[in-house]
């Protein structure tokens, strides 16, 4: 028996029922289905656009939606699925002219728990998934961001066209395997102590915000210095932030700072994207990052283990290489870069709405 070629209407009013796993929602609703495509044989050809390319598992919407339109009707033909992708985004540079559509704050309430290199994996595990995007080094007194990277160097000066057709100085961030990089160790010399007061801290954020050559970004990472400092307000002051991550360990005393670093952000109003639970295994122990998110009402991320590994590739520069094939960092590096991207498109996507759909 002949396939029926279905219409636009039914698909769309079929797919109405069909939730986005992760967000919860009518793709329809949340303007994920961007198009659709029956043929006369009876095939229909679905596009869906994906809030993020670092998105996890789109598989399980492709199954959603080949299962819903089998059942509307069972001789309906073949159902292929197709993504693109747009990263969702608060375009957040407001007064800077920072072309960033989501700026990200990694922190830790005390030091020692990962936190540049969570940054910096972070940066390297969005761009891998193809976003464009950008890190800065905020942690000003311990610059660690162009060690990771393996990157050194002094930024060069270009010349930009500003709104009103003016000649604006930008300093050029270094580039690393595709990840833009700005840092305070790219201007001293790496033994050189920087000694600077809260006024000039903030100048010189403010300055590399600015005053750097970002170009257009889907994400910007930065690096915050450990602790409760004040560059957190600073940021919440220049920029509509995404949101936070914040970085521990699973022991009692990192938790403990952990809880500050949280209580800081929301008391600055910086949404927690989440928390993440880094050298995980048997030194420190296990799922105590977990259990606080929980009690706190704030996202978890995941959990990244302990690793010798993860270490000698930051010491050696090469940190983009723990997300090689063979590397054990890989996965549990990416659940996290997901399950961040994944947050910031909730955000931004709670409020649903009825998109015009683009027929293919």
């Amino acid at each position: 028996m002949s396939s029926a070629p279905l219409s636009e209407s039914q698909v769309r009013d079929c797919l109405r029922g069909v939730n986005d796993p992760e967000i919860g929602r009518s793709l329809v609703d949340l303007g994920m289905l961007k198009g659709v495509r029956t043929s006369s044989e009876g095939g229909t050809a679905v596009t869906i656009k994906l809030p993020t390319p670092a998105y996890p598992a789109p598989e399980r919407i492709a199954d959603l939606v080949k299962g819903a339109i089998s059942r509307l009707i069972p001789t309906s033909g073949s159902v292929t699925v197709d993504f693109v992708w747009e990263v969702a985004g608060k375009d957040s540079g407001g007064t800077l002219g920072l072309r960033a559509k989501n700026v990200i704050a990694v922190g830790s309430g005390k030091g020692g728990v990962g936190k540049s290199t969570m940054a910096a994996s972070l940066a390297v595990g969005l761009q891998r998934a193809g976003a464009k995007v950008g890190i800065m080094d905020a942690d000003i007194y311990g610059p660690s961001v162009p060690h990771l990277f393996g990157v050194k160097g002094r930024p060069h000066i270009v010349e930009e066209k500003g709104p009103e057709g003016q000649i604006i100085q930008r300093m050029d961030p270094i580039e690393a395997d595709g990840v833009k990089i700005m840092s305070i160790g790219f201007l001293v010399a790496p033994d050189e102590p920087v000694i600077v007061r809260g006024p000039i801290l903030h100048r010189t954020i403010e300055q590399f915000l600015r005053q750097t050559a970002w170009g257009e970004l889907d994400y910007l990472i930065i690096d915050l210095p450990p602790g409760t400092g004040d560059i957190a307000l600073t940021l919440s002051q220049l920029l509509g932030l995404a949101g936070a991550v914040v970085v521990c360990t699973p022991q009692q005393l990192a938790l403990i700072d952990a809880v500050k670093a949280i209580n800081m952000f929301r008391k600055v109003k910086i949404p927690v994207l989440g928390l993440v639970e880094n050298m995980t295994g048997e030194i420190f122990g296990r799922g105590g990052a977990k259990l606080k998110a929980a009690e706190m009402g704030v996202p978890f991320l995941g959990e990244v283990p302990i690793n010798a590994k993860i270490r000698e590739l930051g010491d050696a520069g090469r940190i983009r290489a723990a997300f090689d094939a063979d590397s054990p960092a890989r996965a549990p590096l990416q659940h996290v870069c997901e399950q961040a991207a994944i947050q910031i498109a909730k955000s931004l996507l709670e409020t649903p709405k009825m998109p015009s759909l683009e027929i293919l």
